[in-house]
């Protein structure tokens, strides 16, 4: 059972419900402020000023004043309108993701909704009712407009529902489920729909997986190193010190520890021939600990927004108030949307440089395309061609989104932050970065085969893994199965180390 405790949502909850989907309740006292909000929106709509989402139009059409009769059927209207996006669905792990963050958002008592809403979106998500969401069709700024009012269609019992991976009719789903469809009041259409629960949700699955990627990494870029014959005096700890980078300092110490007691390096330690490795080999610390550096301030930011009142207007019980802001703008998401763009294409880069490196005769001194019988065997030369095409492919989709805007609604959203997009690519890019790793991992394991003696005991154990999934490349066979196996199987289940945290 997972609590939460509206405000205080933490990284490792948010996990852990990803992971496992279980029950979740909230704690009881948001419940007093919840009720007190929805006190103020109806003290406001019985003195009867104008309050934007209340009772007047919305976006351009704010001046339109709306009759007190027609408020609930405004909502209602709000959603159906709204409820415009495109593209594939998104996958049941988003979904329940963005509705834990509305409902934790709801239940901070600012938005003005009643604890029916609350109660309903719980509901969903304790009884696995999931909403059919487009994935396209939000500009990241007056919330994530269309793909929550396709969240919303579905709590007022239209849309569609996904059930245990079967899509059927709101209807229907809610009928079986013995749920009665959400009868919209003032402001609530509009509490659901604005805010950045998608953009958020999908750049904080992806910051997870992309900690999993990091730390893949760092082992596979070691296992290589030392398949290389490569110099570990790059990771001297004095090197990083003088630097004072606390990122690339903890890298160097990680590298450091995969290494210790590699009989390898120990063989080569007094012949080394290379005056200096190459860059993708030595300068790994520098290069890794900038983006441990992107990872953690996208960590910081996004679980602030994990935990943060994005709607509009919000609500102020302390002098009944209604204000207009701009909590929707997704702006701190697509930042750093974009910074963990440029951490995932660059820890890609350097490994497809480090599977060119193995497979190099001249560079390696291992056999070429780390295969013995070359000509009759092409050995790994295409999986560095797939490699170099995956990381050509995330250099493109590392654009920066946020820099870009469209204005919407006649002009009255004139800048737009592009957040959903720029969270959405990360995802097609953690895959690209992953299938290189998984390129690179059989590469360095392969090279560690044609070597004597053996490698450090936890590359040893690494090493193991792979042969269990994966046996040598003796002789040519295809490669897309066995790739597929070490990106699923290891390159997707690293664990951040907790020294990296």
């Amino acid at each position: 059972m997972l609590t939460i405790e509206p405000g205080n949502l933490t990284h490792d909850q948010i996990e852990s419900y990803l992971a496992d989907p279980g029950q979740i309740n909230l704690n009881d006292a948001c419940f007093a402020e919840v009720a007190k909000s929805r006190a103020t929106v109806d003290y406001l709509i019985e003195q009867g000023a104008s309050v934007y989402g209340l009772n007047t139009g919305f976006g351009l059409l704010a001046t339109k004043k709306i009759s007190t009769e027609d408020l609930a059927q405004l909502q209602v209207n709000l959603v159906r309108s709204h409820s415009a996006g495109c593209g594939e669905l998104l996958d049941d792990r988003s979904v329940r993701l963005i509705m834990l963050l509305k409902l934790a958002s709801l239940a901070r008592g600012y938005s003005g909704v009643r604890t029916e809403v609350i109660g309903i979106l719980t509901e969903f998500l304790n009884r696995n009712l999931l909403p059919c969401i487009p994935s396209k069709g939000s500009v990241g700024a007056s919330g994530d407009l269309a793909p929550l009012a396709h969240m919303s269609l579905a709590l007022i019992g239209e849309g569609r529902i996904r059930v245990e991976g079967n899509i059927v009719p709101a209807t229907k789903a809610l009928q079986v489920a013995g749920i009665k469809p959400l009868a919209l009041g003032p402001k609530e259409g509009l509490a659901l729909l604005n805010g950045t629960q998608v953009s958020t949700a999908l750049a904080l699955d992806a910051l997870y997986k992309t900690q999993r990627t990091f730390q893949a990494a760092i082992v596979t870029g070691a296992m290589t190193l030392d398949a290389a014959k490569g110099s570990d005096g790059p990771f001297d700890p004095r090197i990083h010190e003088i630097r004072n980078h606390q990122s690339q300092i903890a890298c160097a110490a990680m590298y450091r520890k995969l290494l210790a007691g590699s009989p390898l390096r120990e063989s080569h330690r007094d012949d080394d021939h290379r005056v200096q490795d190459p860059y993708s080999l030595r300068c790994q610390p520098q290069v890794m600990g900038a983006c441990l550096d992107s990872i953690h301030h996208a960590s910081r930011v996004l679980i602030r927004e994990a935990n943060a009142v994005s709607d509009n207007p919000l609500v102020f019980t302390d002098d009944n108030s209604m204000i207009s802001g701009g909590n929707f703008h997704a702006e701190p998401v697509a930042i750093v949307a974009d910074m963990l763009a440029v951490a995932i294409a660059e820890i890609g880069s350097l490994s497809e440089r480090r599977i060119a490196l193995l497979i190099d005769r001249h560079l390696s001194e291992l056999p070429s395309f780390l295969t013995a019988n070359s000509g009759l065997n092409s050995g790994f030369m295409i999986p560095q061609v797939t490699a170099a095409a995956l990381a050509s492919e995330n250099k493109h989709l590392a654009s920066p989104v946020s820099v870009d805007s469209l204005p919407t609604s006649a002009n009255q959203e004139d800048h737009v932050s592009m957040a959903t997009y720029a969270a959405r690519r990360l995802h097609a890019m953690i895959e690209n970065t992953n299938t290189i790793l998984a390129i690179e991992l059989l590469a360095a394991c392969e090279g560690i085969d044609f070597r004597e003696p053996d490698t450090s005991m936890p590359l040893q154990e690494l090493h193991a893994r792979v042969r269990n999934l994966v046996p040598r490349f003796s002789e040519d066979r295809p490669f897309h199965e066995d790739i597929e196996k070490i990106r699923l199987n290891i390159i997707g289940h690293q664990q951040l180390d907790a020294s990296l945290r």
